[in-house]
C-alpha cells in the first residue's frame, strides 16, 4: 500500500479526516493532503508540493501554514527566512481563517518568537478540539522530539490515539509516531507491536521502521536489528530519512565491534563529501565519526569533509543540538577559529536572548561544547568534571536516548583514559546493566578492572564480550 490507496477524497471545507478548511477548494485540500503525506512518509519535497498549490491558490491559507509549519522542523537558520516569509502570507490573510487555522497562526507565530514550548501548548489545543488533525500531531510529536520533551512524545499521541482506527487516512503514521514515544519511555514491547502494526499497513513508513529499529537498539539486539534493517532496506532506503536509518544500522555494528562495516556505511551513506548542505545528514555524520573516536578508530580524512560542511553555521546558536555536533567536526580537524567563533556566539547568546533555546545551550549544550575540547586537548579530568554534573539533564539538549548516549559514552571514556578507574567502572557497569549484549560495553569494564589491578574481573569481562562478538 503506497498510502493513496486509502485516502479519503476531500469534502468542501474539510480535509480528509474531516478537519475543516477555510478554504473550500478540492484541488487545494488535495494538494494540501498529497504534501502531508510526503512530509509523513519522508519522502518526495513536500514544500515544492505546497509550493505549487500556492501558486495555483494564493489565498489558501492553509497551505501558507504548512509550508510555515513543516519548516520549523528543519531547525536551520538558512530556513528562517523562508518560514517567516510564509508565516507572513498566512497573517495577511487571518481574516478568513478558521478556529482551527488561528491555532496554527498562533503556533507559528511563538515559533518564531523563539517559544518552541509556546508552539507546541498552539498545536496541542488544535488537538485538543480536532483529534484528527494529522499536521498538528505530527508538529507536536516531533517538536518535542527536538525539544527532549521525552513525556510529550508519547502523550500527545496517547490523548488521542483511542479516536483513530485503520478507517482513518494517517493511521498508520499515528502508530509510528506512537511506537516512537512508547519506546522512548521505555515500554519497549508496546512499541515494538505499534510499530510493526505501522509497517504491516504501510511498509515503506521509514518512522515506523525508525521507532522499531530504537527499540532494538535500546534492548541490545544488535543482529536481531541488522536484520530487520536489512529485510525493509528496499523500502527505507529510498526515504529522505534513509542517512538516519543508516546511522541506527551503523550503531547496531558498532556495538559487536564491526568497526569496519562502520566505515562501510559511512562512507557509502553518511559521508557529506559532495552532498547538499543538510544538518540533519551532518548531524549524523558527526555523531558516528564521534563515536568511531571513542572507540581509538582513525577515520583519515572523514572529519575534514565533515568539517567544511559544518564552519558556515558556526554563529548560528539556534539549536544546541546542532552546535555540539559542530563542535564535534571543528574540535576533531583542529579548527580553531570556527571553535572560538562558536563559543564566542554562544557566550553572547545565552547572556542576551530568551528563546526556547537559550536554556538548552546553556544548561548542555556549552558544557558539552567544552568537554568535546578538552576531550581533543586529553584533558580528560576536566571532560569529566563538567559531564558528571549534567549526565542526568542530558534530554535538555533534545533529540533521542540513542543519539544522546554520545555524551554518555563520552563521559565514560574520558573517565577510563584519566585514569578515574573506580568511577569509569560504576559507569560502565550502568552501561552493562541497560545493555549487557554490547560488546563495547564490556571492554569498557574490563578497562576499569584493570586500571583497579583487578586483573582476575577484567579477563571475565574481556571474556564476555569476545563472547559477544563470536555470537
Amino acid at each position: 500500500m503506497d498510502g493513496s490507496e486509502g485516502r479519503r477524497a476531500p469534502r468542501a471545507g474539510a480535509d480528509p479526516r474531516g478537519v475543516p478548511v477555510s478554504y473550500a477548494n478540492a484541488d487545494a485540500i488535495d494538494g494540501l493532503e498529497r504534501a502531508l503525506e510526503m512530509s509523513l512518509a519522508f519522502r518526495g519535497d513536500a514544500i515544492a508540493e505546497i509550493d505549487a498549490v500556492l501558486a495555483a491558490h494564493p489565498d489558501f491559507i492553509m497551505g501558507w501554514l504548512f509550508k510555515a509549519g513543516w519548516l520549523t522542523q528543519a531547525m536551520e537558520t538558512r530556513i528562517y527566512g523562508e518560514m517567516v516569509a510564509a508565516l507572513d502570507e498566512a497573517e495577511r490573510r487571518a481574516a478568513h481563517a478558521n478556529d482551527r487555522e488561528r491555532g496554527h497562526l498562533a503556533a507559528v507565530r511563538a515559533w518564531v518568537r523563539g517559544d518552541f514550548f509556546g508552539a507546541v501548548q498552539e498545536w496541542e489545543k488544535v488537538l485538543v478540539a480536532w483529534p484528527m488533525d494529522l499536521f498538528a500531531l505530527e508538529l507536536v510529536h516531533l517538536t518535542d522530539v527536538l525539544l527532549g520533551d521525552v513525556v510529550g512524545q508519547r502523550d500527545a499521541v496517547a490523548r488521542v490515539f483511542n479516536l483513530w482506527d485503520e478507517s482513518v487516512p494517517g493511521y498508520e503514521f499515528v502508530l509510528g509516531f506512537y511506537s516512537f514515544g512508547l519506546e522512548e519511555n521505555r515500554d519497549f514491547g508496546r512499541a515494538e507491536e505499534l510499530g510493526r502494526h505501522a509497517l504491516s499497513i504501510r511498509a515503506d513508513n521509514p518512522y515506523a521502521v525508525h521507532a522499531v529499529s530504537h527499540v532494538m537498539e535500546m534492548k541490545g539486539r544488535q543482529q536481531g536489528g541488522i536484520r530487520f534493517m536489512k529485510e525493509y532496506e528496499d523500502r527505507w532506503g529510498t526515504s529522505n530519512f534513509s542517512n538516519h536509518l543508516w546511522w541506527h544500522t551503523s550503531l547496531y555494528h558498532l556495538d559487536i565491534e564491526e568497526r569496519g562495516k562502520v566505515l562501510e556505511i559511512y562512507d557509502a551513506h553518511l559521508s557529506s563529501e559532495g552532498k547538499a548542505h543538510d544538518k540533519y545528514e551532518e548531524l549524523d555524520a558527526a555523531s558516528l565519526l564521534w563515536r568511531l573516536k571513542l572507540a581509538d578508530v582513525d577515520v583519515g580524512e572523514r572529519w575534514r569533509h565533515l568539517a567544511d560542511k559544518w564552519e558556515p553555521a558556526a554563529q548560528d546558536t539556534l539549536y544546541a543540538f546542532n552546535d555540539v555536533h559542530a563542535m564535534m567536526a571543528y574540535v576533531a580537524d583542529d579548527r580553531k577559529d570556527a571553535q572560538k567563533a562558536l563559543l564566542t556566539a554562544n557566550e553572547r547568546y545565552v547572556e542576551s536572548a530568551s528563546d526556547a533555546n537559550v536554556a538548552m545551550s546553556r544548561e548542555i549544550g556549552m558544557p558539552f561544547c567544552l568537554a568535546i575540547q578538552d576531550f581533543q586537548a586529553e584533558r580528560y579530568g576536566a571532560c569529566v568534571d563538567r559531564l558528571l554534573p549534567v549526565r542526568y539533564m542530558t534530554h535538555r539538549l533534545g533529540g533521542s536516548y540513542a543519539q544522546r548516549d554520545v555524551i554518555g559514552w563520552t563521559l565514560l571514556e574520558a573517565a577510563l583514559r584519566a585514569k578515574r578507574f573506580d568511577l569509569a567502572l560504576g559507569l560502565a557497569n550502568e552501561r552493562t546493566a541497560l545493555k549487557p549484549t554490547s560488546a563495547q560495553n564490556w571492554r569498557c569494564v574490563a578497562r576499569a578492572f584493570r586500571g583497579l589491578g583487578q586483573t582476575g574481573r577484567a579477563e571475565r569481562a574481556e571474556a564476555k564480550a569476545q563472547s559477544l562478538i563470536a555470537g
